[in-house]
């Protein structure tokens, strides 16, 4: 049986992507690694926690010993590294933690890798999860490439630039077999309400203002979270050992533009008059070093390995919206004690 560790496999992309292998890959041994952050959460996983090839272990990735022990005790084949500090906002009110969790966890499990594969590399797969942002703020045109210089502009990017950085110096100085995607903004079900469309969907359900960063004009490119577990899938069975895909969802969005759609598209859920939740938009003062605008462009991945998003954005939303609107004590239980707090305290007016 192939052991893989999936890191960060209770959070809201991990989740999705422990799902597919364990649905997809019975003969694989599927131990997700997650310290149940606020991000990370067990009830998103309830429909396979019981597979006889699921195994959850609560650990941090900071925890060298434990990391190392773990590594001992499973001989694993593959890593997908997942877990990760990941929000903007939080990296400029805590750097500190960014660093810590994104650079040594991820340096702990590369030496454990390492540790425990020796120079024994074939079948052997540690295969890095990253973002977009590293490459920093784009212009009205042009897109990011594998071959994009870093630029990062926050300490989350900066973070995961440096994490990036160590794991091409292990394939390039120890020879062990990485693979790297930079992926965009994800979106779908099981998303921690901090990030921007179940944040909206939910203040729009409670009737609460949407703050909106500025004047909403900065713009992201969109990425179903299952169809990027489907391209996570597809580069760690088909990709090439040292080479970089960018994963993306060919569908920019200004913020304004995407709440609005949003807005309209719960108040059909919701029964309301069409125009009614555009009603609630409140800017907010902008993010400290916001950056402009994202774009991937994933020519490499659907060359090379045949992934393309498998639908639009407005299915993708529309399926997304109804999850949310019919999974609400699943949002209660998250939006419940210190998130409030933190809520009240980013968007204050």
């Amino acid at each position: 049986m192939k052991k893989i560790l999936v890191t960060g496999g209770s959070g809201f992309i991990g989740s999705h992507v422990i799902r597919l292998l364990v649905n997809k890959y019975p003969d694989y041994l599927i131990v997700n690694l997650d310290k149940l952050t606020y991000a990370g959460n067990p009830e998103n996983l309830l429909d396979i926690e019981n597979k006889s090839n699921y195994k959850f272990v609560k650990m941090d990735i900071t925890d060298e010993a434990g990391v190392f022990n773990l590594f001992e005790e499973y001989q694993f084949d593959g890593v997908i590294h997942l877990a990760a500090e990941s929000h903007v906002d939080r990296s400029i009110s805590n750097p500190n933690e960014f660093i810590n969790t994104n650079i040594v966890g991820t340096l702990n499990l590369l030496n454990a890798s390492r540790n425990i594969w020796g120079n024994e590399f074939e079948n052997k797969i540690f295969y890095h999860i990253s973002t977009d942002e590293v490459y920093g703020s784009l212009g009205d045109e042009g897109f990011f490439l594998e071959t994009t210089p870093y630029d990062p502009r926050s300490p989350y990017s900066a973070s995961k630039a440096s994490s990036d950085h160590i794991v091409r110096a292990y394939f390039y100085t120890f020879g062990l077999p990485v693979k790297i995607s930079n992926c965009s903004n994800n979106y779908g079900s099981h998303q921690f309400p901090e990030k921007l469309i179940p944040l909206i969907i939910n203040n729009i359900k409670n009737e609460k203002p949407l703050p909106v960063y500025g004047k909403g004009e900065n713009i992201r490119d969109w990425l179903w979270v299952e169809d990027h577990a489907k391209a996570i899938d597809d580069v760690f069975h088909k990709g090439q050992i040292g080479e970089t895909y960018n994963i993306g969802g060919h569908n920019e969005w200004k913020n304004i533009d995407l709440i609005h759609l949003l807005c309209d598209i719960m108040d059909q859920k919701l029964g309301n008059s069409i125009g009614k939740s555009r009603e609630l938009i409140t800017f907010v003062k902008d993010r400290a070093g916001h950056d402009m605008r994202y774009a991937i462009d994933a020519t490499k991945i659907k060359d090379t390995l045949g992934w393309i998003p498998s639908v639009t954005f407005e299915q993708g939303l529309k399926s997304t919206v109804e999850w949310y609107l019919e999974n609400q004590k699943w949002m209660k239980n998250v939006t419940s004690g210190s998130y409030l707090e933190y809520y009240n305290e980013q968007y204050k007016q």
